[in-house]
């Protein structure tokens, strides 16, 4: 085998075309739930066990055999069953997109690199800070996933304090953020990769439907001034990963323009309903936050990752990182100069791969009518799962859902909350190693829930109520094969 045969355009039409017929028949028997699973489940050790035997075995001459094993082995999130985690069922278009940009290769850091991709890149970002209310002057990027768009977020916010940070560093100023106790994990993550610690991050309880009570944030600001504390964020969830519940975003920034705080919306998840008039109701108050978070591959049908940080003021992107890179940027548009097409200056990315063209390519397609089709009928789906558990008797909501996420659990006439903790986790334990459903679970108030995500279109009301059958199944210790 020659670095030629490597390269060679009909090698490679042959394995693609075949690659596609692989995951055609994939998609259809997914889509039709032809495939009676929707995760083989495997344990650790028994998946790492195959895979070192594969790399044992002989080199291959196609990739068939090997694509085909990983489509076995692999979660079907295009099943209807698939009410797991919270990842797109993919457009198909979108992920042709995506082989397109990864043969391509073409980093977005320096515009050299990135040009198709940078100018596509400030196209789709202009265009969702027009669905947030964002004036003409708003501005963002796009990079790999919510966690790191959301602590690039948190530094841009601390860019702004009279210090200069970036140069001098902290010093022995004790910095703070508020936020949600119900907030995603990636907000306390990126405090304390910023140096703020347990002090730092002051935690707001949340109300009976769990979202951040704003009635104690003035205290909560007094306390940590007291404290020594320097508050320069708040960061309001929309909505919160757990139970999907939107945080009023109103009140939020309310508060924080009285103190001059920088507003940030985590709407990782559910900023989607920016492109559904039926539901962006939720995200009221977003327009006056200073930045925004919005993953494409959750609820917009884009493979991951893919995630808009937007600003209001879009010169703020320019202030977050401010070091020198003479062999990327020439002296006309060095690290000063805010330039939009060289994304790199603005994320920690520099050989950042071009997101923008799998967003793009559904825009041109469909335009924001998918998006908007996509959101309407999963949250719908949700309010109808919630009708469906409150008629069954044995079952529990745990609060009323807003979006597409629905926490419950199967009571069974038990009431000792252990019993309960343990009989849920066994259910879902069951249902995972079958594998026709795929729910996974959460702690709310130390109580175990089942928890699901309606993250296909395709999932209908006889799947949901299917799923609750399987759990009374399961629950009354039938074999798993009658479920």
């Amino acid at each position: 085998m020659s670095l030629a045969d490597v390269y060679s355009p009909d090698a490679f039409r042959r394995m693609g075309h075949a690659l596609i017929d692989q995951l055609a028949d994939h998609l259809a028997a997914s889509t039709s739930r032809q495939a009676s699973q929707a995760i083989p489940y495997q344990s650790p050790d028994e998946s790492l066990a195959f895979w070192q035997a594969d790399a044992t075995q002989p080199l291959l001459d196609t990739p068939d055999a090997f694509f085909a094993d990983v489509l076995a082995r692999s979660t079907r999130v295009h099943h209807p069953h698939y009410v797991g985690h919270q990842i797109s069922a993919v457009a198909p278009a979108a992920a042709l997109a995506g082989l397109l940009t990864e043969l391509l290769n073409n980093g977005s850091g320096a515009y050299e690199m990135g040009m198709a991709g940078n100018a596509i890149e400030r196209i789709v970002v202009e265009h969702l800070a027009h669905k947030i209310g964002y004036p003409a002057t708003a501005g963002g990027v796009l990079t790999s996933g919510g966690t790191l768009a959301n602590l690039t977020a948190l530094l841009t916010a601390r860019a702004m304090l009279p210090r200069d940070i970036w140069h001098d560093g902290t010093g022995t100023e004790k910095l703070a953020i508020i936020v949600s106790e119900e907030a995603h994990y990636c907000v306390d993550r990126a405090a304390r990769i910023m140096g703020l610690g347990d002090a730092g991050i002051l935690k707001i309880p949340v109300d009976g439907r769990f979202k951040m009570r704003t009635d104690l944030l003035e205290n909560t600001l007094a306390r940590a001034t007291e404290a020594g504390l320097t508050v320069f964020a708040v960061v309001g969830s929309a909505c919160s990963t757990s139970t999907g519940s939107y945080d009023d975003l109103v009140a939020i920034g309310r508060f924080a323009r009285l103190h001059k705080l920088w507003f940030h919306v985590d709407g990782a998840h559910g900023g989607g309903a920016f492109f559904s008039p039926k539901y962006q109701h939720l995200l009221a108050g977003a327009e006056d936050a200073d930045s925004v978070v919005v993953d494409y591959h959750k609820m917009l049908l884009v493979p991951a990752l893919a995630t808009a940080l937007v600003y209001k003021r879009g010169d703020d992107a320019h202030r977050t990182f401010q070091q020198r890179a003479q062999y990327l940027w020439d002296v006309v548009a060095d690290s000063t100069t805010a330039d939009w097409y060289n994304s790199g200056k603005r994320t920690f990315e520099c050989t950042k791969f071009m997101v923008g063209v799998k967003v793009y390519t559904l825009m041109r397609l469909y335009g924001d009518a998918l998006f908007e089709e996509n959101i309407n009928t999963l949250y719908d789906l949700g309010a109808t799962f919630s009708t469906l558990i409150k008629q069954r008797p044995d079952f529990e909501l745990a609060v009323q859902p807003e979006c597409n996420i629905v926490c419950f659990r199967y009571l069974g006439g038990e009431t000792d909350s252990v019993a309960l903790n343990t009989l849920n986790a066994t259910i879902r334990a069951t249902l995972l190693a079958e594998g026709r459903f795929y729910v996974v679970q959460t702690t709310l108030h130390g109580q175990t829930y089942l928890r699901v995500s309606l993250m296909n279109a395709l999932t209908t009301e006889a799947d949901l109520a299917a799923l609750l059958n399987a759990i009374e199944i399961v629950a009354a210790g039938l074999p798993v094969s009658e479920v």
